[in-house]
């Protein structure tokens, strides 16, 4: 855990039928003086649609050669490479070149994060996409963050579903492709 970080909590529920992924939540995540909610938010959310065996999220700021989010297989590989917010095309490659795939969640504008990219070399560019959620949707439920947090995450037909802490919101989740 990192110096000046805040422990938040998140017990829930998971319901991604898209997926048939279904498991109860207990995060504890540390937020980083310098991480926006929105920023955490949007890990978490990272984690939930990404749930597999051997996920984990990385130590953070504190971490430099790691994402945000990872999925290990049992002997260690890192078998998804998940970054949040709007990674350089550098740090991309080398995710996506060391494990199985990558993918980027963020709560800023796709087509910014993409255009950012152009030009640079991004290992297996076309099965890479950045995932967004409806305008609006992770400034209004970074509104409802409290230290401790009751979530259920639903996923259907690609759009998120959330409650947090009794509020509930709603979004699609928006896919763009890495190269338009």
């Amino acid at each position: 855990m990192a110096i000046g970080a805040t422990i938040h909590t998140f017990t829930g529920q998971l319901a991604d039928v898209d997926r048939g992924v279904y498991d109860d939540l207990a995060l504890r995540v540390a937020r980083h003086a310098s991480e926006t909610d929105a920023f955490m938010l949007t890990r978490v959310l990272a984690y939930c649609l990404e749930f597999a065996e051997g996920i984990a999220f990385s130590d953070g700021i504190a971490s430099t050669d790691e994402p945000a989010v990872l999925v290990r297989d049992p002997t260690g590989r890192v078998t998804s490479w998940i970054e949040v917010g709007a990674p350089d095309a550098a740090r991309l490659h080398y995710g996506a070149k060391l494990a199985d795939r990558a993918v980027v969640y963020t709560h800023r504008d796709p087509a910014k994060v993409v255009a950012a990219w152009q030009g640079k070399p991004l290992h297996r560019a076309e099965d890479l996409v950045v995932r967004s959620f409806g305008p609006g949707f992770v400034d209004a439920a970074t509104s409802a963050i409290e230290r401790r947090n009751t979530i259920t995450v639903s996923i259907t037909e690609g759009h998120l579903y959330l409650e947090l802490n009794g509020r509930t919101f709603d979004a699609p989740i928006i896919e763009t492709p890495a190269r338009p």
